[in-house]
């Protein structure tokens, strides 16, 4: 029972209930079904970037390219569309996919075989990407008339009662749950971070391991980019531009621990429909957008102190038994 009251996905769960309550008193339309799912929707691909960056945090790297890495890939995507308008739109999620995972493998290549810091290396990798943009268009934009009716509709179809783009969210929750739970390549991600050193002894290549979470992050990322330039049809040098703090935010707020070691699929979606309910209740409940940032500041703060509270918590048994033993 303690176990579970401790847990922070329970705790942000009945923290999201609450804010929710609060939202209804005032307007009750707020949590209608249709109006929940499109709020999901709208959250969908933060929840997407926060499952990819969770991975990544785990194994002790961040990785701050995620938001140039949907702007590259999507105009990437917009450039092969204008070029191809007929183009299946599963080979356009394919490449998307595979570009966004290319990228994603540059910033593991160099963490893994180089040692440079992932911080450096993604803060590096963000200007780069953003930079390619620039020098493939000359800073011109895709706009909606240039792509092709199929290529903006697709996010936005409707499959049993939910745009395309929220059962890509969900299928990435459910995936990433099973992956991070039942296979080697998940618990090879908690041991990297949470224990490197015997992580190492047990045979697991960290730096390699850390490669892998990259990857994952920049696929998902890759994904994200067609369906974000898809969705609000247009694609230009800042898409999503400052959206990796938002990521990392969501990833913490979910109780995920930017030591490494800690951290969970449930919580990276928890944490990412918190700023969601966020950024989707303030305009309604008539709050300026720009406390969205201090709020999501104060959840960052009380997140990391509710982590460095547990770990001197533990710190002190540790002493506490030593003492008594000697």
């Amino acid at each position: 029972m303690k176990r579970i009251l401790a847990s922070r996905e329970l705790l942000l769960l009945v923290a999201i209930v609450l804010v929710l309550g609060i939202i209804s008193s005032r307007f009750p339309a707020f949590i209608t079904l249709s109006n929940l799912a499109s709020v999901f929707n709208d959250t969908s691909p933060l929840i997407l970037l926060a499952i990819g960056q969770m991975i990544v945090i785990l194994t002790k790297c961040i990785d701050l390219s995620v938001a140039a890495n949907i702007a590259l890939t999507g105009m990437v995507v917009s450039l092969i569309n204008i070029s191809a308008p007929g183009l299946p739109i599963i080979v356009t999620l394919v490449v998307a996919t595979g570009f966004g995972a290319c990228l994603g493998m540059f910033n593991g290549i160099l963490v893994w075989k180089l040692y440079i810091p992932p911080i450096v290396v993604t803060l590096g990798t963000m200007t780069i990407f953003r930079g390619t943009i620039f020098l493939l268009t000359e800073g011109k934009w895709v706009n909606s008339h240039e792509m092709s009716d199929s290529f903006k509709a697709f996010p936005r179809t409707e499959l049993l009662g939910l745009p395309v783009l929220s059962w890509f969210a969900i299928a990435a929750v459910i995936l990433f749950t099973i992956v991070m739970t039942r296979t080697t390549l998940g618990r090879a991600f908690y041991a990297a971070g949470g224990n490197p050193h015997a992580a190492t002894y047990a045979g697991i290549n960290v730096g390699r391991t850390q490669f892998w979470a990259f990857t994952i992050s920049g696929a998902l990322a890759g994904l994200t980019g067609y369906l974000w330039v898809s969705r609000f049809a247009v694609a230009y040098v800042d898409v999503a531009g400052g959206f990796e703090l938002t990521v990392v935010a969501a990833c913490v707020i979910g109780g995920v621990s930017i030591m490494g070691g800690i951290g969970s699929v449930l919580g990276a979606l928890l944490g990412a429909l918190f700023l969601g309910i966020i950024a989707n209740a303030l305009p309604v409940v008539n709050i300026s957008p720009f406390w969205q940032m201090a709020i999501s500041g104060g959840a960052i703060i009380i997140a990391v102190v509710l982590n460095a509270q547990a770990n001197r918590t533990k710190g002190r048994i540790i002493l506490k038994r030593a003492e008594h033993a000697t």
